[in-house]
């Protein structure tokens, strides 16, 4: 599940497409992340510079402009890239997506792109239609569906609740198996730079799942303090984001959204993590230590 509620905005590092670092051996000598300031992006951006990629990092208010809402901004932001992250905003499920897709796809094999990495999610068919067309463009594509990001508890969506206590969600009694996004950024990394993963599509979970209740009793061990979890229904939820000051539309789609995608038909665990990097996922637990736990 990576609803772009789960890959919010964080902080903002330093643009690094201005950077010159050696060219790959295969040929992708520039990456362009999208959203590179987000919780994923900015973990795609590192790595890849870390193997000698040369990124361009693309957001709102970076040197390289890239705005999801702005479809003006995608070519020159595509310009020169040999391959590029793909991170939607708000999510693949999202009215618009579709098309969105289909656009940047178009764009990108306009400029030769020669390779996309397609962040998407577990159990969303509407997501599965944006997968479909963003492949429709011809451009080499790998899609990496990802489980509810284990990071959302202190950097995204439930961080504010967290640091107050409570965990509020329409998850009822529902595991998830939580992917640490570390664990999804090296995956990304490894499809964006080496060519065996060309068309495939990686599922990736945690290594168990767990119920919320057992998530909040985690993060209370590490931290120290008590975490409680409040299980909500679709409307009360619904409610809450209003009351955080989203509009009564989109607080009512992605209270139905999360309701959809936490009735149990994600709890299943992959393999996938373990397949792209040779080892097991990190644990929940392990994140929940360097999160949260006191220094």
């Amino acid at each position: 599940m990576t609803t772009q509620t789960n890959n919010q905005r964080t902080s903002d590092p330093q643009t690094s497409d201005q950077r010159t670092n050696s060219t790959r051996a295969d040929g992708t000598s520039t990456v362009l992340v999208t959203a590179a300031t987000g919780k994923t992006g900015r973990r795609v951006a590192a790595g890849l510079e870390a193997r000698g990629v040369r990124v361009r990092a693309g957001s709102r208010a970076g040197a390289v402009r890239f705005d999801w809402a702005d479809p003006t901004s995608w070519g020159p932001a595509l310009d020169g890239a040999d391959a590029a992250y793909v991170n939607y905003y708000p999510d693949l499920a999202a009215p618009g997506a579709e098309e969105a897709m289909r656009t940047f796809g178009e764009l990108a094999a306009a400029r030769g792109v020669r390779r996309l990495t397609l962040l998407s999610g577990r159990g969303e068919p509407e997501a599965v239609r944006a997968e479909a067309a963003l492949r429709a463009s011809g451009v080499e594509l790998t899609v990496v569906r990802a489980a509810f990001f284990a990071q959302n508890f202190d950097e995204g969506l439930l961080a504010e609740g967290v640091a107050a206590g409570v965990i509020a969600f329409p998850a009822g009694d529902t595991a998830e198996p939580f992917l640490d996004v570390d664990d999804l950024a090296e995956v990304v990394v490894a499809t964006l730079t080496d060519d065996e993963h060309a068309g495939l599509v990686h599922e990736l979970t945690g290594p168990r799942a767990l119920g919320f209740a057992e998530v909040a009793a985690e993060i209370g061990r590490a931290a120290g303090r008590e975490v409680a979890y409040v299980p909500m229904g679709e409307a009360e939820f619904a409610g809450m984001l209003t009351g955080f000051g989203l509009p009564e539309s989109e607080a009512a789609w992605l209270a139905a959204l999360f309701t959809m995608l936490l009735d149990g038909h994600n709890t299943p665990v992959t393999d996938g993590v373990k397949r792209v990097l040779g080892r097991e996922p990190r644990d929940f637990s392990a994140y929940a230590a360097r999160a949260f736990g006191q220094a």
